[in-house]
């Protein structure tokens, strides 16, 4: 294998494949992006065995080929060339060898065989559809903040994407939820995801994909299996294994009887909710909420900080006090951009719906702490 490749172009498809690689792994090849240089073109291949992330870039190959060498060394011997160069990626007879050149530098890297490198990619995936990109990314940023990090509930563990219904209309819906707090998101029902089985989508690939997605062009080709998940855009395809689990009938959780509703400005409420919990003790970071007709007073305590409280005019006119977890609640709000939040609430102890009032396309409930 033989070829000359931009370093800058390189360098951007490395940066995507790279981060599919665990720092710490077990088996060798794990640690080796697979490369294939085709005519005009180099495709680089990274997996975990859960995760793969393909992407193709533009090169000159003299000599069509396949390796695979250690990712992220390439990758940091990539980044460290200077701006504009020229890289050569040259594998010796033996296959065991691949130098790299760009100006005076050159550098051999140990490889391993291709035939050892596992291929998570290319099953048949039989439901198929498309959606833009800016739609899946905020399918992501509205609901990615609740999933569980706790390995012992592992179907908590990602995002949960399912085809659904509000009244007549069809809808794709992502949930969300650590048991603590809970995000729904959702919107018209793509053509062809009629048939789509409700998928757990794993925490890493949600964040490599969320990744990817700041570059990605306007539409991703997504197809779905019972086990597996490709997106497919410009030139990267991203397949990833899904969690082999049942999400909980997130519908039972969020309450319909919340009577108390106030509506406050986003903004101001979540400025008021980091000063105040500047004081909050412990890790829950409580941070209590008084309400008093068309006065909201957030309050925090601490036996070795002292105390904290600020006042905010709310649209409401009922009475009652409430605690949340302060981090939880700023989580939520930061994902409301219009001009309210509407809380709806029933009394101390039962969760809370928080919703944009400008946006009914998402939900979030909370759950209380007792302060």
């Amino acid at each position: 294998m033989k070829l000359t490749i931009d370093r800058a172009a390189l360098l951007r498809s490395l940066s995507h494949v790279q981060s599919a690689v665990e720092r710490r792994n077990t088996i060798p090849i794990l640690a080796n992006v697979l490369l294939r240089a085709e005519e005009g073109t180099l495709t680089m291949t990274t997996t975990d065995m859960d995760l793969e992330i393909n992407e193709s870039v533009a090169a000159t190959v003299q000599a069509p080929g396949a390796t695979t060498a250690p990712a992220h060394t390439l990758h940091d011997i990539i980044r460290k060339m200077p701006d504009g160069s020229a890289i050569e990626l040259v594998v010796d007879g033996s296959g065991n060898t691949m130098t790299v050149k760009a100006g005076r530098s050159t550098f051999k890297l140990s490889c391993l065989p291709v035939g050892d490198f596992p291929e998570l990619g290319g099953s048949d995936m039989p439901v198929n559809f498309a959606m833009p990109a800016a739609e899946l990314r905020a399918l992501i940023d509205r609901t990615k903040f609740a999933m569980s990090t706790e390995e012992t509930r592992y179907y908590l563990n990602g995002i949960y994407i399912h085809a659904g219904a509000n009244g007549n209309l069809k809808v794709l819906r992502a949930v969300a939820t650590d048991g603590h707090r809970l995000a729904r998101f959702e919107m018209p029902l793509p053509d062809g995801a009629d048939t789509m089985p409700g998928v757990i989508i794993p925490r890493k690939a949600v964040g490599e994909l969320r990744k990817l997605l700041d570059e990605a062009a306007d539409t991703i080709e997504i197809g779905l299996s019972q086990s597996k998940v490709r997106f497919a855009f410009d030139h990267i395809v991203m397949t990833s294994k899904l969690v082999d689990g049942t999400f909980p009938n997130y519908e039972q959780v969020i309450p319909t009887g919340n009577t108390k509703v106030v509506e406050v400005n986003p903004k101001l409420f979540s400025g008021a909710i980091d000063r105040v919990s500047t004081i909050s003790d412990g890790k829950s970071r409580a941070v209590k909420i008084a309400l008093n007709g068309k006065t909201m007073t957030l309050s925090a305590n601490s036996p070795d900080s002292g105390s904290a409280t600020e006042d905010l005019e709310v649209n409401g006119n009922d009475n009652m006090e409430i605690g949340f977890n302060a981090r939880y609640l700023m989580d939520i709000t930061s994902q409301i951009s219009g001009d309210g939040c509407r809380m709806m609430l029933a009394d101390a102890a039962s969760p809370t719906i928080i919703q944009d009032t400008s946006d009914p396309s998402a939900l979030y409930v909370l759950m209380p702490l007792r302060v």
